[in-house]
């Protein structure tokens, strides 16, 4: 027989299972009652800061609560990676994420403090950031296929961001499918790329939209080819790899990810202000000055994007045996 004992402790245990429930969900109901922060794993000025103090100022006015940008630069984003990693998976804590972080960093590194498939939901999307290969006006080469030719003889140089930036990562696929031969000469940042190739230290460069806009769209460069799914508003002359015949297709991308165990309703309400925000007359104009393709996705379809982006670049980057912390 079950004694009274058992049966007041059953009721207790009971009682207490049902109040957890309650408080917990007005816990998130009170969501967010507290500054948040957002966490950067780059220096202020670029592009990541600057689209994360806009997307958290609008979403900050409509969830009532500061966000504050914090800027932890430092080893390719895992310093910053890992903090949001290890913090409390309650939407007080948000990481600013992109390819290299979500997607090249584990090839790239041989350990890593976090892994970014296991520790990070996605939230929402920032945009698609088109990359061109461009050259001097001064140059030789009027087009793509005249670069190629020449490559057969002279392999040209190109100057990318960095070593395993999406500029650097874009060319190596772009040489793989097209059978275009060059030589890398990376830098710091895309500006000094441009100013390189501007002063003919270096045959061609890829560039983004965030820093190659005014060059290309003024004419200051001539553009040999984008790689891109179709051919873009900045540049509507310009042919993408595909049109050519080659499957090369790469972008920078940014989004905003949390640490995974966050409450399903909590990242629902943050897709959902992050899609607002990105749409407000604040954002929008932006996107479309700077040419970067922005897409409403929900964090399911983000996570499908990742997957699919994982697939693509992760086996590439080991097959070039690009690694840096050797």
């Amino acid at each position: 027989m079950i004694g009274r004992r058992e049966l007041m402790g059953g009721a207790v245990a009971a009682a207490g299972l049902a109040g957890r429930a309650p408080a917990q969900a007005q816990a998130q109901s009170a969501w967010p009652d507290r500054p948040i922060r957002w966490i950067v794993g780059y220096p202020p000025g670029g592009a990541s800061d600057t689209f994360a103090r806009l997307i958290g100022g609008q979403m900050g006015t409509r969830l009532g609560q500061n966000v504050v940008v914090e800027n932890r630069p430092g080893g390719g984003a895992v310093v910053a990676s890992e903090a949001v990693a290890r913090s409390p998976a309650d939407g007080y804590t948000w990481m600013h994420v992109d390819n290299g972080i979500l997607t090249y960093n584990p090839a790239l590194y041989a350990r890593l403090p976090y892994d970014p498939d296991r520790d990070f939901a996605g939230v929402g999307f920032i945009g698609l950031f088109p990359l061109y290969l461009v050259t001097r006006n001064e140059s030789p080469w009027q087009d793509f296929q005249q670069l190629l030719a020449a490559s057969r003889s002279r392999a040209p140089t190109y100057g990318t961001p960095a070593v395993a930036s999406p500029h650097h990562l874009a060319m190596e696929l772009l040489k793989r499918r097209s059978g275009l031969a060059a030589e890398h000469v990376p830098y710091r940042g895309g500006p000094a790329a441009m100013q390189d190739l501007l002063a003919g230290n270096v045959d061609v460069i890829v560039i983004d939209t965030a820093t190659g806009t005014p060059f290309i769209r003024d004419n200051r460069v001539r553009t040999l080819v984008a790689l891109t799914d179709a051919r873009t508003r900045l540049a509507p002359n310009v042919p993408t790899a595909k049109e050519l015949g080659f499957d090369a297709v790469a972008y920078g991308w940014q989004g905003m990810s949390v640490p995974t165990g966050t409450p399903a309703p909590v990242i629902a309400r943050l897709s959902e202000e992050m899609i607002r925000a990105m749409q407000s007359d604040a954002i929008a104009p932006r996107l479309r000055d700077l040419d970067i393709e922005y897409r409403p996705w929900s964090p399911a379809e983000f996570q499908a994007f990742v997957g699919r982006e994982n697939a693509l670049w992760r086996p590439l980057i080991r097959d070039l045996g690009i690694r840096l912390d050797s």
